[in-house]
Parts: structure tokens; sequence; C-alpha cells
């Protein structure tokens, strides 16, 4: 009789319904800041002054905006297939009735994301923009706190992982979502 050949040890992915059945039973710790990246859980950095005043600021001209024409959410999650529920720091939402009271969004309705960055720069652009990417998020606007600088990510290119078209935001700091043409929104602060 042959001995069964060693397994390597394999890696486990956690699926989205798994780190939401996790968080509901009390697994993280109830100020704990995870999100799920590529089937692995991911720590965020705390939330500093500059951070939180720049993703207020921001929702607060994006609520004056689009009134009623689509949901502002602030730090919470968007499902991106079965491995992924990031929680970027602001997501522009297709308008629901019930603002998705009875499932996270998904891909399909987002229509902007943005991510701002002090300590998470290299995270974000690095590992996060080319999930959204593959995930076909239309636009995704990322903030760089230290170096008062926004680069717009569009067109993009689900099987590469990328954006085609990505640009600063340049003064006097005036841009219409590529989704919501009609809005044109001042961010001359953030620069």
């Amino acid at each position: 009789m042959q001995a069964a050949a060693p397994q390597t040890p394999q890696r486990h992915l956690i699926t989205v319904e798994e780190f939401f059945r996790m968080g509901g039973i009390g697994v993280f710790a109830p100020e704990a800041r995870i999100e799920l990246i590529q089937g692995a859980l991911i720590d965020m950095s705390p939330i500093g002054p500059a951070h939180a005043s720049r993703t207020t600021h921001i929702s607060t001209i994006l609520h004056r905006a689009l009134g009623e024409r689509a949901i502002v959410s602030t730090q919470n999650p968007v499902i991106l297939g079965h491995l992924n529920a990031p929680q970027p720091d602001i997501a522009v939402l297709r308008a629901q009735d019930d603002f998705y009271a009875t499932a996270h969004p998904q891909a399909d309705a987002v229509l902007l994301l943005v991510e701002i960055a002090d300590s998470s720069l290299a995270y974000d652009r690095d590992r996060k923009l080319p999930l959204y990417a593959r995930f076909a998020i239309p636009e995704v606007w990322l903030v760089d706190i230290a170096g008062r600088a926004v680069a717009i990510h569009r067109d993009p290119q689900p099987q590469q992982g990328s954006y085609q078209t990505v640009f600063p935001l340049q003064p006097p700091g005036l841009i219409r979502p590529v989704t919501l043409p009609q809005i044109e929104l001042d961010l001359s602060t953030l620069l």
C-alpha cells in the first residue's frame, strides 16, 4: 500500500459571507476597522483628524450637489465579488428607496468612489484601485492629504486591473463626475 503524498498547507480565503458572519457573532472587536480584500482580512488605520475632516467635507459637497439623485455613503462596505468587501471612504451610489437596507451595494450600484489617504496612500493606490478597476467602478478619486492633490481615475480596464484615464485635479478644482455630468463640484479646497 502506497502512502498518500503529503499535502501542502493551503491558505484559506475568507468569503464575504464568512466575513459578515464572523462580524455578526462577535469575532471582531466592536471598534475594529477591518475590510476584506481578495479574501484577506485587512486592518485599516485609525482615522485621524485630517482624514475625518476631508471625508466630512467631501461628503457634504456631494450631498449638497446630488440631493436625492444618488446616495452618498460614508465608510460603509461595497461588495465586489465573493472575496471583497472594501470600505471606501465615500461611495456615491445609485438611488434606491430602501437605502440598501436588505443588502450592501455591489459594483453595479456604484457611480463614484473616493479614497482619502494620509498613511494609506500606497495601499489605496496599489491594492484598492486595481480592485476597483477589475470590478469596473466607473470613477475613483484618490485624495492625497499630505500632497494636497486629487488624482481622478476613469475608464476602468477590468482585464488589466487599471484605469485608462488618470489625471490630477487642477485649479480651479472644478469637476463633473463621469456618471453625473450634470453636476459640477468645487473641490478647490482640497488643492
